[in-house]
């Protein structure tokens, strides 16, 4: 893992989104050669940039009000954290803090008032506990910024695609906050096409890769969804433009399994098979993050220059940062 590491300054880290969305900057690196050009843009010139017969595909989940900010019979604070939905009706598995303190059986209570909003459950692996609804978590919950944001969202909003559908994803697909829809429709008129999939972005697509080995992570399982249109219309296109690495998985996992729907695991590294993507548009990703081993699978070992140019360059990083538009490496 040592080998998907670099030094990011905390100042690279972007605190706030570009305004308008598609004022961000875009690093093109359009030749697949390792030493080919790149230029310096804006999501605003995408649809220069694409050729007509390019497909767009994009990841329209929308971000849940996953985060619930509640309180013990007692008084106590408790957070609970809701990450997808469970076997029962109103059941889900969340991550309860401070967890040890929180007894399954015991019931949360809204934090400015007297209704009861959940049940605490049993533990299950990795921290998660069960917890069952009774309320609905549009009416206490907060939509979830990465904990490296540490300013607040004037707009909440702005954490969501424009064409976010529906609520299921605890993280936002970030490399689809740049989109407008003046950009798609400057696409569309370009006869670009656009096409959706749906994968229900968890926490563990964020968090760092703790082994030593990529081979030794074990990547959770995340609902994915591919309409049988998409799949069509990106075997008929002149290239696929993946918008975002969720994107990638629920193309890749479509195409790899045969399946359009299920859950998939699918960790893409190292000397990985694509079978669909042809182009990335992708933010800039957390050292040692799975998100950044896809990117390396994707273009191979030029991520480090490109990313090296990024941070030169003053470009932000990671979710309301800027993006690259990259494409498929095509040797070894």
């Amino acid at each position: 893992m040592d080998a998907y590491d670099y030094p990011l300054p905390p100042e690279a880290v972007a605190q706030s989104p570009a305004e308008p969305r598609d004022a961000s900057r875009l690093l093109v690196a359009l030749d697949p050669d390792p030493d080919g050009p790149v230029a310096h843009r804006h999501t605003r010139d995408l649809p220069d940039l694409l050729e007509p017969g390019d497909l767009l595909v994009v990841n329209d989940t929308r971000v849940m009000p996953a985060r619930l900010r509640l309180r013990k019979a007692s008084g106590g604070a408790v957070e609970v954290f809701l990450l997808e939905p469970g076997p029962e009706p109103d059941v889900w598995e969340a991550l309860i803090r401070p967890s040890r303190k929180v007894a399954a059986g015991a019931v949360l209570y809204a934090a400015d008032g007297d209704e009861a909003v959940a049940v605490a459950g049993e533990v299950l692996d990795d921290g998660r506990r069960r917890v069952r609804l009774l309320a609905d978590p549009a009416d206490h919950g907060t939509v979830p910024l990465p904990p490296y944001i540490t300013q607040p969202l004037a707009d909440p909003e702005r954490y969501q695609t424009v064409y976010a559908e529906r609520p299921a994803s605890v993280a936002a697909p970030t490399a689809g906050l740049h989109l407008t829809h003046e950009v798609l429709q400057r696409c569309a008129e370009r006869g670009i096409g656009l096409a959706q999939v749906e994968l229900v972005v968890g926490l563990d697509t964020f968090r760092p890769v703790t082994a030593d080995r990529p081979e030794d992570h074990v990547m959770h399982s995340e609902s994915y969804r591919v309409p049988a249109e998409t799949m069509d219309a990106a075997a008929a296109a002149r290239r696929v433009v993946a918008v975002g690495t969720t994107s990638v998985r629920a193309l890749e996992s479509a195409a790899a399994t045969g399946r359009l729907a299920g859950r998939t695991d699918l960790f893409i590294h190292g000397d990985y098979p694509f079978k669909v993507v042809d182009l990335l548009l992708t933010n800039f990703h957390l050292p040692r993050s799975s998100l950044l081993l896809l990117l390396a699978a994707f273009c191979g070992d030029r991520w480090r220059s490109l990313y090296d140019t990024a941070l030169a360059e003053g470009y932000r990083f990671l979710s309301f940062g800027d993006a690259m538009l990259v494409a498929r490496r095509t040797g070894p």
